[in-house]
């Protein structure tokens, strides 16, 4: 394990009593077990609850593809385990990012959207924790684009959020909430100064340094 941190609702802010300590992971695996015919696993569970982690190299594929969930990883404020190499993933994270986050956050959070409709149509039931999440990917998406930095902390929010999530916002509000940060995401695309794509030289850099170092 080069870095294990804290993600979700304790990463977020928005922890209540009896939240979960999800944890999110990227380990190296041995460079000699990629000379066998069977090779490494590109993520494991475990070994403690609520733990997810990534081989390195699977870690910085999906981090280039903009996706959210492994770029919280580093960014994370709750740092629980961190060697060398994962100082050095962490060092190096903003070369993950590029103007594909308009579309990665945007469509996740469109597409949570489509689905607390969808049950809301077949049940009448609204998942209210789901449509919090929308929300706050709608923001995080907005702020990575105008200032280089993945927005994982959103405590300032977390009344607001907090009332999403317990039902207390009426619909048509978080709908209305929803279509204007879908318009300010499009604003801030439009005017980020994110590159068109991700430094793939300097994250393979890092891959090589890792890869030697663990030889």
């Amino acid at each position: 394990m080069i870095l294990s941190v804290v993600v979700g609702s304790r990463a977020y802010g928005l922890q209540v009593p009896g939240s979960d300590h999800d944890r999110r992971g990227v380990f190296a695996a041995p460079t000699r077990a990629f000379w066998s015919l069977d090779k490494p696993p590109t993520h494991v569970d475990g070994p403690l609850e609520e733990q997810f982690s990534w081989e390195v190299e699977r870690f910085c594929v999906l981090a280039a593809q903009a996706n959210p969930t492994v770029l919280e990883v580093l960014w994370s404020p709750i740092v629980e385990v961190i060697t060398a190499d994962g100082s050095a993933l962490v060092d190096a994270r903003a070369a993950f990012l590029s103007r594909r986050v308009a579309e990665t956050y945007g469509n996740y959070a469109r597409d949570q959207l489509a689905r607390v409709n969808a049950r809301r149509e077949r049940t009448g039931e609204t998942n209210h924790k789901q449509a919090m999440h929308m929300i706050r990917l709608l923001h995080a998406g907005a702020h990575v684009l105008r200032t280089g930095e993945i927005l994982v902390d959103v405590t300032p929010l977390r009344d607001r959020l907090l009332a999403i999530k317990h039902g207390e916002i009426p619909w048509p509000e978080v709908t209305a909430w929803a279509t204007a940060l879908l318009t300010d995401l499009a604003t801030a695309a439009s005017t980020t100064d994110l590159p068109e794509h991700p430094d793939r030289s300097r994250i393979d850099a890092l891959l090589h340094d890792i890869r030697e170092r663990n030889l």
